[in-house]
């Protein structure tokens, strides 16, 4: 499949009344190749083609996120299974001081959306793993259920997590209620904010990209940002001005909330990962 072809061709000049004239690779996570795409006009698009598919669902998550919150994420201007084009969004290289605070302020207000239930309206993606989303009033349960255990289960079929550290998975889930408690109100995430899914402007964030949103506690997200440094200590002082962070994360649930992604990146990479996880298991037993 080149880069160019008809269909990609005739979305971009659908979309855009301009024509491609130059195509340049940028990075792209896990599920697809990423180009910028400069046009006849002198804009550009981002232009991501997957062989596997999943690219509407990242499009039904970006919009989501454009129609529902004031996160800032790439426009959608076209999408199907294989092929999704998004604004170009200008960046730099490197943050700005106050992107940190500026990354508090909107991730504090994501948070502060609400919803009945956990889970989502439908199942979505995180990297390319389907992520179910069942909705449920028990958090303790979903976290279980549908994050450790069913992630656990894909990194032991993929052959990345022994089966000793399954089994001790299984016996943490098992007493995960004296762990966590459900929190007052689910909370909107962005489900996978690691640095390579955050664009810097001058004057702060400029957008966040490849979301894996469903309603969840909040502070999943939090230890995500911890476990890959996306940001550093001035986020956390100004985020628990806005929403102050219940004790007992540090000590407890970051570690644990830090199970998810790294049992997903167990199942996709294996290797230091799965040592990760056994860390963790070891360290809350």
């Amino acid at each position: 499949m080149t880069v160019l072809d008809r269909e990609a061709v005739a979305a971009i000049e659908s979309c855009t009344d301009a024509a491609p004239l130059s195509t340049k690779p940028l990075s792209g996570g896990c599920i697809a190749e990423v180009y910028r795409v400069d046009l006849s006009s002198g804009d550009s698009v981002v232009l991501k083609r997957a062989a596997e598919g999943g690219l509407d669902t990242e499009a039904f998550m970006l919009s989501y996120l454009a129609s529902h919150t004031a996160l800032p994420v790439p426009g959608v201007l076209h999408a199907s299974d294989s092929l999704l084009l998004l604004e170009f969004v200008e960046s730099s290289p490197a943050p700005s001081p106050r992107c940190e605070t500026h990354a508090a302020d909107l991730l504090a207000a994501l948070h502060g959306i609400g919803n009945p239930t956990y889970g989502f309206e439908r199942d979505t993606l995180i990297g390319p793993l389907p992520q179910p989303n069942p909705q449920s009033e028990d958090w303790c349960g979903f976290f279980r259920d549908h994050r450790l255990l069913h992630f656990g289960r894909l990194a032991l079929d993929a052959g990345s997590l022994p089966r000793e550290s399954f089994a001790r998975l299984e016996r943490l889930a098992a007493k995960l209620e004296s762990y966590i408690d459900s929190p007052q109100a689910p909370s909107l995430i962005h489900g996978d904010i690691w640095s390579g899914n955050v664009l810097y402007g001058p004057e702060g964030i400029a957008a966040f990209l490849d979301p894996a949103i469903y309603f969840a506690d909040a502070e999943i997200e939090l230890a995500y940002i911890t476990l890959f440094s996306t940001f550093g200590p001035a986020f956390f002082r100004h985020y628990n001005k806005l929403r102050p962070i219940a004790p007992g994360f540090t000590e407890v649930r970051r570690d644990l909330y830090c199970l998810y992604p790294l049992l997903v990146h167990t199942r996709l990479f294996g290797g230091a990962y799965a040592r990760q996880v056994d860390a963790i298991l070891t360290r809350l037993a």
